[in-house]
């Protein structure tokens, strides 16, 4: 039983140095980006559609599973409910910044409520950034469905 529980403290310690690792590599720009992106998922799960609003850019696009729309199309689907992105476990991510443009990829699995039904999917989404001024916006918001789950 020592040996197990031994094991496991020595996993976990090894598992935190590595996270503490691979965040020693991340630029403030990019942590600005990949923090920008956990509070959008928060605010679509909450249906905060003001704070959604400042955040993306009024030319956005939207692209899912059934279809691609615009900025003012995304926020009404998100305040009715239309789709609910109630959770996004976060599994990787990664984000390269060019210029003024900040690419985020993010390895999800997605709880979402769609049409009143709750649906689990696992996808590669792409976040593109703008920085205007001092503010980052979204541009791009892309779901690609993975054909198996996140390890």
């Amino acid at each position: 039983m020592k040996q197990v529980i031994y094991t496991l403290l020595l996993f976990v310690g090894l598992s935190t140095q590595a996270v503490a690792q691979q965040n020693e590599n991340v630029t403030s720009a990019e942590q600005e980006i990949i923090n920008l992106s956990e509070e959008k998922w928060q605010w679509m799960a909450d249906k905060n559609v003001e704070a959604l609003a400042d955040l993306f850019h009024e030319k956005a696009e939207f692209v899912h599973m059934g279809g691609s729309w615009g900025t003012e199309r995304e926020l009404a689907i998100i305040e009715s409910g239309g789709i609910w992105y109630k959770e996004a476990d976060i599994h990787e991510v990664s984000v390269n910044i060019i210029d003024n443009t900040a690419i985020l990829l993010n390895r999800i699995t997605l709880i979402a409520e769609v049409g009143g039904n709750e649906v689990t999917n696992p996808f590669e989404v792409t976040e593109v950034y703008v920085k205007q001024d001092d503010d980052w916006k979204l541009g791009v918001l892309s779901f690609t469905r993975l054909s198996r789950g996140n390890d």
